[in-house]
């Protein structure tokens, strides 16, 4: 019999002791694996003493000011934001002006933290600034952002219908990809339902942290849906209190609807933001006396819950009632809503009806006879849109005056304003261009509305016949 090198045999036992130690190693790792943890909320959205959820916004004249807000631990009693103008070098700090905050205390599902906020005044107008807020140790990046021009020129800025449900997940990317479409943005807006519970502290940070950086540079307007609107034990709602705490929104609005119903100009665009939750006689008549005064050559209107409704079984009849007499008397350009997680969009002439038909039957007078010749009746020229950025998604009911649609599709919106022309785009999620038109305006007519080609068909689902019931 052959015998087997002592130097081979050697080897040998080596290997099998080498893979008897492998697998007791594999058998003790195995011992002590489990399955993944999540991080729990109260840890993933825990405030420290470094700022975070930083959000600029205005509460005044956007050419001469600005306003910040942000979130520390209760650690940070005191707190202050730094601003200088912007320059091409770093020694812009050695001219910082230093501004206190005023800070408050929220306990909130989850934690307590501070939130603190600071306006900026005395701006020079069209120019650029840089910003940072800490409390003396504890400091941000530095941040930058632009005043508005005293004169008209052009300039674009972001629509998002609802973001609501799986926020981080499924709505960063919306966000950021309007930020790749309009970098230059000179606002971003909200029209309602940022987050779907409204006290829920978690999903604010969801949004906090979707928007990061990019709300700290690009300011956001905001009017509160149904989902901000917080439950009390007495059945009855309030606005979230996370509302006022965390953004510093105008407050020239109605009494008692402060930060939630206002209005901002905009070189030569006047923005009125409504609150369609309450309250709607009395913002009616606010409405009408800013509509009588306004002088800016474009006028678009934002609040939660649709004149027209675009998801099935769903009306606000007593809004259209009360709001759309005054939007058609005042000849409103463009009407900015969310609430029905679909996508629809009018054309200039709309019904005052919600199943109506825009043609009207309208006796034609030849001489002195009457026709009766079907007729179009005039219209004032109001665009209404409904959209949703989020992926909460309902069923479409398409009305005959609803020139594009769109169901299971996450959008946003980039408007342009330049002179007399006013550029509205649709994308989607992933950048194509979903709907597209072109307003001009026209001195004591209604505006001329051209409909831009979409780079996509319209998404709807595939309707589904019911059947019969046997025997009928």
């Amino acid at each position: 019999m052959k015998r087997i090198p002592f130097k081979t045999l050697a080897v040998f036992s080596g290997w099998i002791v080498l893979a008897q130690f492998q697998a007791a190693n594999r058998a003790v790792a195995h011992e002590g694996e489990h399955a993944p943890i999540a991080v729990q909320p109260a840890e993933m959205y825990k405030p420290t003493a470094m700022p975070d959820r930083i959000v600029l916004s205005w509460d005044a004249d956007p050419r001469t000011g600005a306003t910040v807000n942000w979130r520390t631990s209760i650690d940070v009693s005191h707190a202050w934001a730094e601003i200088a103008v912007a320059e091409a070098g770093p020694y812009f700090a050695e001219k910082a002006k230093q501004i206190e905050a005023e800070s408050m205390a929220l306990k909130t599902d989850i934690n307590t933290a501070h939130f603190h906020s600071v306006s900026f005044s005395e701006l020079a107008p069209g120019t650029k600034y840089v910003y940072r807020v800490g409390d003396g140790a504890n400091w941000s990046e530095w941040f930058q952002f632009r005043t508005a021009s005293d004169q008209v020129e052009p300039f674009s800025f972001i629509y998002f219908g609802d973001a609501q449900n799986n926020i981080r997940s499924m709505w960063s990317r919306v966000i950021r990809e309007a930020h790749r479409d309009a970098p230059r943005a000179a606002f971003i807006l909200h029209a309602g339902d940022l987050v779907n519970t409204a006290q829920s502290d978690a999903e604010w940070g969801e949004w906090f942290g979707a928007g990061s950086w990019l709300n700290a540079m690009t300011p956001t307007l905001a009017v509160p849906g149904n989902h901000e609107q917080a439950k009390l034990p007495d059945g009855s709602r309030r606005l979230s209190h996370h509302w006022k705490s965390q953004f510093a929104l105008p407050s020239n609005g109605p009494a008692g609807l402060e930060e939630t119903c206002y209005t901002v100009t905009y070189q030569d665009l006047r923005l009125i933001a409504l609150n369609s939750n309450e309250k709607l006689e009395q913002q009616a008549e606010w409405l009408k006396s800013v509509l009588e005064e306004n002088t800016s050559r474009w006028v678009v209107l934002t609040f939660h819950h649709p004149v027209f409704s675009t998801a099935k079984d769903r009306d606000n009849a007593a809004l259209r009632a009360l709001w759309k007499p005054i939007i058609d008397q005042y000849r409103v350009d463009l009407v900015l809503q969310g609430h029905d997680h679909t996508y629809g969009r009018t054309g200039l002439d709309v019904p005052d009806q919600l199943n109506a038909s825009p043609e009207v039957a309208v006796p034609v007078t030849l001489g002195n006879v009457a026709t009766g010749v079907q007729a179009r009746e005039p219209r004032t020229g109001t665009v209404y849109v409904v959209s949703v950025s989020g992926p909460k998604m309902y069923n479409i009911n398409r009305r005959p005056f609803m020139k594009r649609v769109g169901e299971d599709t996450q959008l946003y919106q980039v408007i342009s304003i330049a002179g007399d022309k006013l550029r509205f785009e649709a994308r989607t999620a992933v950048g194509q261009l979903y709907d597209a038109f072109e307003l001009v305006k026209r001195d004591g007519e209604p505006n001329q509305l051209t409909e831009i080609p979409a780079e996509v068909a319209e998404h709807t689902r595939p309707i589904v016949e019911e059947e019969a019931p046997v025997g009928k």
